[in-house]
């Protein structure tokens, strides 16, 4: 069987984000939400955690100067910044485009939530921390051999 560390590091700070999060909105609103498991937006950003976790692990595997290290870097550099801004904003105008949407159809029976954009797209600097951290803290402690 083939073990590949980086993107095993990757995979479990992708996982370990993604039940806290499960975990974090079910303590916040005493209620399961499935799509947690698997969805964007929220707390802890999954994303950062995924991208921290294979950066982390490629420096310790390929070293800190190396080239696949710098590549990590800019790639989790551009991950961190569109999820903490492009689609932190997408998620924005989401938002007011279905209260615009909910205002000009509210007497149409036919408006329902399924034809609503989805406004939990992206995360506020915290989160990106927060995801960041976790990865961070499993490409250290993730064994390479």
């Amino acid at each position: 069987m083939i073990y590949n560390p980086i993107l095993c590091a990757g995979v479990l700070g992708w996982a370990a984000a993604q039940v806290l999060k499960f975990i974090l909105f079910f303590m916040q609103n005493t209620k399961f939400n499935v799509e947690r498991l698997y969805g964007s937006g929220g707390m802890p950003s999954s994303h950062s955690s995924l991208v921290c976790a294979s950066l982390i692990s490629t420096g310790r595997l390929n070293g800190w100067d190396s080239s696949a290290f710098a590549i990590m870097f800019v790639v989790s550099a551009i991950v961190m910044y569109d999820a903490a801004n492009v689609r932190l904003e997408a998620g924005k105008h989401a938002k007011q485009l279905n209260a615009i949407m909910l205002k000009l159809f509210s007497q149409d029976e036919q408006a329902d939530k399924k034809s609503q954009f989805k406004e939990l797209l992206g995360h506020t600097p915290l989160q990106v921390v927060c995801g960041a951290i976790l990865g961070i803290m499993i490409g250290a402690f993730m064994p390479l051999q």
